[in-house]
């Protein structure tokens, strides 16, 4: 099944902007539909302000109910696509929003860190076979725009071949494993 895509506009962006509403919707999209109260208790917070976020999120179109289950605090709620994504200029002109690209920017760059340190303190207790699966790799690359732009697009089809892949014909020891990819010009 092809993953679902968002461009977030000016509105997304400054919705998701949030930290207990990028906590929410990043939740709903590893782990699936959930009601307020278990959100709340699986990112220790309370009902309430996972209800109001909740909302928020639906009104920008980034989280919606699922039909017929629930009401109030038992309504279900699911991520309205799998995958979002920005580019920083096309909120030039809108400083709310390029404010709320930057802090998302660094939302993400945080997050990363912290799974990464986790998997770093339990992968001693991993199967050797997991340990050497998972890695970092790092690449020095001499390219211009259009041939960083070439190789994103190119690793995003092999990462879509992998994930179809695991939704038709997963491995008997698959679980869900994070992908990140930065590619960024390296500052002096």
């Amino acid at each position: 099944m092809e993953p679902t895509q968002v461009r977030l506009d000016n509105k997304q962006i400054q919705v998701l902007a949030h930290p207990l509403r990028a906590r929410l919707l990043s939740q709903l999209r590893l782990d699936g539909a959930a009601t307020a109260t278990k959100l709340a208790a699986d990112l220790d917070t309370n009902t309430g302000a996972t209800s109001y976020h909740l909302r928020r999120l639906a009104e920008a179109g980034l989280v919606i109910e699922e039909p017929g289950a629930g009401r109030g605090r038992e309504r279900w709620w699911r991520s309205a696509h799998d995958i979002s994504s920005w580019q920083r200029d096309s909120f030039a002109g809108d400083p709310d929003a390029l404010a709320a690209s930057d802090w998302l920017d660094g939302f993400h760059l945080r997050h990363l860190v912290d799974r990464v340190e986790r998997w770093q303190g339990v992968r001693a207790d991993e199967s050797p076979r997991w340990r050497t699966a998972a890695g970092f790799s790092d690449y020095l690359l001499n390219l211009g725009t259009e041939q960083l732009t070439a190789l994103t697009a190119e690793l995003d089809t092999v990462i879509e071949r992998y994930r179809a892949l695991g939704g038709t014909d997963p491995a008997p020891d698959a679980r869900q494993v994070l992908l990140y990819v930065y590619t960024v010009p390296r500052v002096e």
